[in-house]
């Protein structure tokens, strides 16, 4: 995952004292994974980050679910969600299983009379319209169209908006998210051979802390419920952290396109992995150069997947008449491929400029009533020539 930060002030040594001017100690947080196992950080903060002054009655957010066992291509129209003012009421969740929610957003209003927690879950925020910037308590990344914002669970964070016309796909991971261990050394590297690197990943800027006791509102997600918890303090008021858990952005459009001489099959686009499911960018990039290639993609039955593309620009090679905002559903069992006219329009052409992002998940997903509003009825059909 991403490397090494160190940002504001901290002590020489971890788990020593660390004061304030005035002879307090700073409160000193470790925030680990698995179990002390895995990447962690350390964080040191003005008040303990303990300091809960209430807790207010839990708000359901069960899905309904429509299809529970889908073998059927569809075809969802993202846009169609209407815009909210609120972040988290403008999140719907369209598709799902027991280790992933693939959720579409289209917020109007920034978060400023609250903070959002995701106790459960990574988070991979995909900005397909909008900028802004991310705040938590490891500091600020600026956002803007194109990028991937990932944030690992139990962080603290709030979404500010320049202007209300935003879209959002966002994958809610109950496995953490990683970058593919075959694209990293032993010691965590990026490899030569991997589609990026270390330093195409944004990460916070610990610009200022605040420094604030009052009555601060968290809403903290824990799978289908939400609980409001009332702090005494201001959650953003880290004087310092280091380590390798914090959120970080990748764009899309510094995704380093993987070609060969004939067909690359899709673990080539691959820049997330998780325990359930991957995560893959397709970006404009050179065909095949094989002198009887076919730049198409062939049929096939991924029968350990259920495949999503969600469609953010270009024109996708293998696809009629797909638009922006838009998401293909191919269930695990059977066989899709290039729709009629797409691989002989492919034939001769020396690039594409597509960009998707594909989340392949190894069971079944199940679909909600949210997405069978937004469903173009007939896409299993439209193999027909």
């Amino acid at each position: 995952m991403p490397h090494y930060q160190k940002q504001g002030e901290i002590p020489p040594k971890r788990h020593t004292q660390f004061r304030k001017e005035d002879g307090t100690l700073y409160a000193e947080e470790l925030v680990s994974t698995e179990g002390f196992s895995d990447i962690f950080s350390i964080v040191y903060h003005e008040f303990p980050p303990t300091r809960i002054l209430k807790i207010g009655k839990p708000v359901s957010l069960e899905k309904q679910i429509a299809v529970p066992d889908n073998m059927q291509h569809r075809l969802l129209s993202g846009f169609k969600i209407s815009p909210e003012e609120d972040y988290l009421k403008s999140r719907k969740t369209v598709l799902f299983n027991d280790d992933v929610e693939l959720i579409l957003a289209a917020p109007k209003q920034s978060m400023t009379d609250y903070f959002f927690k995701n106790a459960l879950a990574d988070e991979m925020i995909f900005i397909h319209k909008g900028k802004g910037v991310m705040e938590s308590v490891y500091g600020s990344l600026s956002f803007e169209k194109g990028d991937q914002i990932v944030i690992p669970r139990g962080t603290v964070y709030q979404l500010k908006f320049e202007n209300g016309d935003n879209r959002l796909f966002i994958v809610e991971s109950y496995h953490p998210i990683r970058f593919p261990k075959r694209y990293k050394n032993d010691d965590g590297q990026l490899l030569e051979h991997a589609p990026f690197y270390e330093r195409d990943i944004k990460a916070p800027v610990l610009k200022e802390h605040f420094n604030k006791e009052g009555e601060f509102l968290v809403k903290i997600k824990r799978k289908d419920t939400l609980f409001p918890y009332v702090y005494a303090n201001h959650p953003f008021d880290a004087v310092g952290w280091d380590g390798c858990l914090y959120p970080f952005i990748f764009s899309i459009y510094d995704f380093d396109p993987i070609t060969g001489k004939i067909h690359q099959p899709p673990p080539v686009h691959q820049v997330f992995e998780t325990a359930g499911f991957v995560v893959c960018n397709f970006v404009p990039r050179l065909f095949d150069y094989h002198p009887l290639s076919i730049p198409a993609p062939y049929n096939h039955s991924n029968v350990d997947s259920d495949e999503v593309i969600y469609y953010v620009d270009g024109d996708f090679m293998s696809r009629n008449n797909i638009g922006k905002g838009q998401i293909t559903l191919h269930p695990m069992g059977i066989p899709h491929g290039p729709q009629p006219g797409a691989v002989e329009r492919s034939i001769g052409k020396q690039e594409t400029e597509e960009y998707a992002v594909m989340v392949d998940t190894f069971r079944p997903l199940k679909i909600t009533r949210e997405a069978m509003d937004i469903e173009e009825p007939g896409y299993y059909k439209s193999w027909i020539s």
